[in-house]
């Protein structure tokens, strides 16, 4: 009862979020985020049992931080957390652009944080806005949308991810559809740019979508070598010195590895969940009758490919002898479009 008692002493919004955000972080984990929360002394980390049930662990965490943790601080550790679970999101590429002819300027951390601030806390009195600047040196951005008159909800914020002196800015779903156009205002003013574009990539997968948009991938194929025993190798297909082993196809084999190594190239390719494809198309008929003629709407269709790891999967097709190479353009050209949702329509 002590223990419940004395927690009262931080702001009880701050330590209920405090408490939330605890319960959600798995105990194999506690350690590790707790550490690079970089909040509590090496001391104070010491004296905590992770071993106990959480709902203890957390007040014992509260106990620690009540009488000097605010609500920036526990905000940091929520976006600890999603770093270390940035899969969970569904991110949304942007690109931002600049004025042509216009130079890229020296980046100023400091400037930015200032002018982000600045252009949401003007706009919106309610609006609660950390930051993070993590080893590679992106800048995280957690921003918790209030109105005018009620508080942030810390439960259902916006995460940003920003590049500096590049024009990529990756930012998660957010419920709230009328914060977009001050979130990208701040963005485009806050890093000098004059507009910011959403692209027609997402993923959960955050490094992939980097990966993506800053071509990051190994986009030089293989020199191939046409004598048959390289091939043999890479295909596993290495001559048996039993004679009366028969190796069917042998040729065809050695083509669709080399037809799929020249399309995808020989290193891993980018984690993507999802591919989206949506046809629009008019009937049309010599014959100038029937109901569908005089339909003035395009017909509509929608594809969707779906897996774990897309374009693995789509690599594999070929060789596996579910598809023909070479594949459709439509499905190889995803990293180099930064695409997965495209629209197809007639000529």
């Amino acid at each position: 009862m002590l223990a419940f008692m004395r927690a009262t002493e931080m702001d009880e919004n701050t330590a209920e979020f405090l408490r939330r955000l605890i319960l959600k972080i798995p105990l194999c984990e506690m350690k590790p985020i707790l550490e690079a929360w970089d909040f509590l002394s090496e001391g104070q980390l010491q004296t905590v049992n992770l071993k106990q049930r959480k709902e203890f662990l957390a007040q014992e965490v509260i106990l620690l931080c009540e009488q000097c943790a605010s609500l920036d601080d526990v905000a940091l550790l929520d976006i600890m957390y999603t770093q270390f679970h940035r899969h969970q999101k569904l991110w949304t590429v942007f690109q931002m652009r600049k004025e042509p002819g216009e130079e890229i300027d020296f980046f100023d951390m400091e400037q930015f944080q200032h002018s982000f601030k600045r252009i949401l806390q003007r706009a919106l009195k309610n609006v609660t806005i950390s930051f993070r600047v993590s080893e590679e040196n992106s800048v995280w951005i957690r921003v918790a949308w209030g109105t005018q008159y009620s508080q942030p909800n810390q439960y259902k914020p916006t995460f940003v991810v920003y590049y500096p002196q590049t024009p990529y800015v990756f930012i998660s779903s957010s419920h709230l559809r009328s914060t977009v156009p001050l979130l990208h205002q701040a963005l485009k003013v806050a890093s000098k740019h004059h507009q910011i574009v959403q692209l027609d990539l997402r993923s959960r997968h955050l490094d992939s979508l980097k990966t993506i948009a800053f071509r990051e991938y190994n986009q030089t194929s293989e020199n191939y070598n046409s004598t048959m025993s390289l091939h043999e190798r890479s295909l596993g297909l290495e001559i048996s010195l039993d004679s009366r082993i028969i190796h069917e196809n042998k040729e065809e084999k050695v083509r669709i590895h080399r037809v799929t190594q020249e399309t995808f190239g020989a290193y891993p390719q980018p984690q993507l969940e999802f591919a989206q494809y949506t046809l629009e198309t008019k009937f049309k008929s010599d014959l100038g009758r029937g109901i569908l003629a005089d339909r003035k709407e395009p017909l509509r269709c929608l594809v969707k490919f779906s897996s774990p790891h897309l374009l693995e999967a789509l690599k594999s097709l070929a060789p596996a002898g579910i598809a023909d190479v070479p594949l459709s353009p439509l499905l190889t050209c995803i990293p180099s479009k930064k695409m997965n949702y495209f629209k197809i329509r007639d000529k």
